[in-house]
């Protein structure tokens, strides 16, 4: 959802400084703003709105800044300052929308957004900001709608294209959402790889050469290796290029001829394309989604991994992830904290062990409760490490990342906990995946509940751990 700075001037008189001054201030403040230099606009906004309460652009652009900084309740709060001064502002009003989806307030964020676009139906902008406020709590079909008048206005616009394209994989339309989703390309975020070979789209390979690489993140490469047999089929030569930790996993699909960490030199193959447009290129639907391929775990544990997971017999042995990439835009939004995952630490019958990888590795020792979650996560030292751990444990229980689709496609029973508006992937109101048949899909009932999640799968854990208990409390012989 974009937010706009307000360059408004306007404003009545200043105690401490003219009009004309005060203006001229403000001016400097968002051209700093602009910049990048954010502490210095922030230190400006708060004089003028020292000196002046009741002037709006500084509150909304305030509020843009603390929005940025993560700092989303002040946030909200300077918008809402600002829509309290001028209610009929649309663009104060699709700020404050944007403030509230941040914080999971589903009515406050539609009601701004619903009536900012009223006041400005021909604004692309806010049409946009509507529509993904509309697909972040569920309302899909309304959503697409809302993005069809957005793109009658902008028809060429890349991000529109690609969030409807976004919203049309949501809700299973593939058909229209692979060919949508090559809009990714033209996204900041995302740059394109040159064309040193030109673009494979499904033709016949005898006698090429073909490089697959990946674009995004480990999940999403080992969620699109199902497709690499079915590239081999088409008769060529395939390279797969992607990171090292996904080597030695990779090296038992069927298909491949050779793993590289980087490109090949250029000549060195016919055809190039990126994992994640195989889907679309192979015609998915829901009904012909393939099965994963066999991915190769080590053939041994690391072991000091063994001996730990050795800790747990007698034991439900059960894993958890908290967290997933830390640079993931939406990490926010789809990963917790380590303190909801420890009250399962004292379900009798059940053992934990942290799978953590990167960044949050460290939450477990912070939380002090190492001993009773034993942590996995350092012991491993690349996918296929993780993929033996992983058939050595009763189930997984984690929110979305890398590890889901790791375990998943070994065919390892996952719960996989989903915020309100998850991945794609998961598509919308279901619990199973078409994707991943051992993979249970457990959401968030309304947006941001994480608490009434953590106790339905307390109490189910509790269920499944409950001959694990008993066993366990057998008199020894």
């Amino acid at each position: 959802m974009a937010d706009s700075v307000s360059e408004t001037a306007a404003a009545p008189p200043l105690h401490l400084a003219s009009p004309e001054e005060r203006a001229r201030v403000f001016r400097h403040a968002v051209a700093l703003h602009e910049k990048g230099q954010k502490r210095e606009a922030n230190l400006i906004y708060r004089a003028l709105l020292a000196a002046d309460p009741a002037h709006g652009p500084s509150w909304i652009n305030l509020g843009t800044l603390l929005r940025q900084e993560g700092k989303y309740w002040p946030a909200a709060g300077c918008a809402a300052r600002a829509v309290a001064l001028s209610p009929d502002n649309a663009g104060y009003l699709t700020n404050l929308g944007n403030c509230m989806g941040d914080l999971d307030q589903k009515e406050q964020c539609l009601s701004a957004h619903a009536k900012a676009a009223a006041l400005r139906p021909d604004d692309a902008l806010i049409r946009s900001n509507h529509a993904i406020a509309l697909r972040e709590f569920g309302q899909l079909e309304q959503a697409l709608a809302e993005f069809d008048a957005a793109l009658k206005l902008r028809p060429d616009d890349a991000a529109l294209l690609w969030d409807r394209a976004i919203t049309a994989l949501h809700l299973g339309d593939y058909a229209e959402g692979w060919d949508a989703f090559e809009i990714r390309w033209k996204q900041k975020q995302l740059r394109p790889r040159p064309e040193i070979a030109p673009r494979w789209r499904g033709e016949d390979l005898t006698g090429k050469t073909i490089l697959v690489y990946e674009e995004q993140g480990f999940g999403d490469s080992i969620l699109c290796s199902r497709y690499l047999p079915m590239v081999k089929a088409q008769g060529g030569t395939v390279i797969v290029e992607c990171k090292k930790p996904l080597h030695r996993l990779f090296s038992g699909i069927s298909g491949i001829d050779s793993l590289t960490e980087a490109a090949p030199p250029a000549g060195s193959y016919d055809y190039q394309v990126p994992m994640m447009s195989l889907p679309g290129i192979f015609g998915t639907a829901l009904d012909n989604i393939p099965s994963p391929p066999t991915l190769l775990a080590a053939p041994e544990m690391p072991p000091a991994a063994a001996a730990m997971i050795a800790q747990g017999d007698g034991k439900l042995k059960v894993g958890i992830v908290w967290s997933g990439s830390v640079t993931f835009a939406r990490n926010r939004k789809r990963a917790v904290a380590i303190d909801r995952f420890l009250p399962f630490a004292a379900i009798p019958g059940v053992q934990l062990y942290s799978l953590q990888k990167g960044p949050c590795e460290g939450d477990l020792g912070a939380s002090g409760a190492e001993g009773l979650v034993l942590p996995l996560g350092p012991l491993v030292n690349d996918f296929a490490d993780t993929a033996a751990v992983l058939k050595s444990l009763d189930l997984i229980i984690m929110t979305d990342s890398s590890v889901a689709h790791l375990a998943a496609s070994l065919g390892r029973p996952v719960w996989n906990l989903l915020c309100y508006f998850p991945y794609w992937l998961y598509l919308h109101e279901r619990e199973d995946s078409p994707w991943y048949p051992s993979m249970r899909l457990m959401r968030q009932e309304t947006p941001g509940d994480w608490d009434g999640l953590f106790e339905r799968v307390a109490r189910e854990l509790a269920d499944l751990a409950a001959p694990y208990a008993r066993s366990s409390n057998q008199p020894s012989p």
